[in-house]
């Protein structure tokens, strides 16, 4: 029995709106004057809720309530626009009765600053699930199972869209067919890390998803 595409599981940030440049400014600048002692700091958290960045990197209640006061201020201030292209490929996949789901590590404090500067958002999608939703962060893939369990479906049943290392492991680990998007990433490095790479949104459409997965053994 074939692949079937049934929903589509996005992440966000990185993925279908432009905003990992900026997310990783914000968190080198905190990594340099609070964790100095680990340069990568923006790098690795990248797909982590901001509960288990707390439980992980700042136990202390006084340093939680530093860095989230910077980070509201921050995402108050971001610009979200969609990459070029993903819009039409959300319209045409629509179009073909795929289900869509938003699956981000984001809360729903930033997202109410996400729908102001596109409230259409919340009708291009069924369902969007934040970092409220799930009690791991990526690479667990518990936010894409739960993806594929609010509409009903098998993971097998989905695809994941991602662009980070813990996102496509989360992909990967869930069961569903992930598409890398390369928009972070040099394609090379994430290649291993899914089963197809995308470098752009353009000219994407369901056809393709369905050939993609018309080749993979049931």
């Amino acid at each position: 029995m074939k692949r079937t595409f049934r929903a589509a599981l996005f992440d966000l940030d990185g993925t279908l709106i432009d905003t990992e440049g900026q997310y990783t400014t914000f968190w080198a600048e905190i990594g340099c004057e609070m964790l100095p002692n680990i340069p990568d700091f923006a790098f690795r958290i990248k797909g982590t809720t901001l509960t288990q960045l707390f439980a992980t990197y700042f136990p202390e209640p006084e340093k939680q309530a530093i860095v989230k006061q910077r980070l509201d201020v921050f995402e108050a201030g971001m610009r979200y626009s969609f990459y070029p292209g993903a819009l039409d490929f959300i319209q045409n996949i629509r179009a073909n009765g795929v289900k869509c789901a938003i699956i981000t590590s984001s809360n729903a404090l930033k997202m109410e600053q996400v729908y102001k500067q596109l409230p259409e958002l919340q009708t291009l999608f069924d369902r969007i699930l934040t970092a409220e939703d799930f009690s791991a962060s990526k690479p667990d893939p518990q936010c894409y199972r739960l993806g594929a369990e609010v509409f009903g479906l098998k993971p097998e049943e989905c695809v994941v869209f991602e662009d980070a290392f813990t996102g496509l492991a989360a992909g990967m680990a869930s069961g569903a067919y992930t598409i890398g998007l390369a928009t972070g990433n040099p394609p090379e490095s994430i290649r291993q890390l899914c089963h197809t790479v995308w470098t752009d949104w353009h000219d994407r459409t369901y056809g393709e998803v369905a050939d993609l997965l018309s080749q993979v053994a049931p």
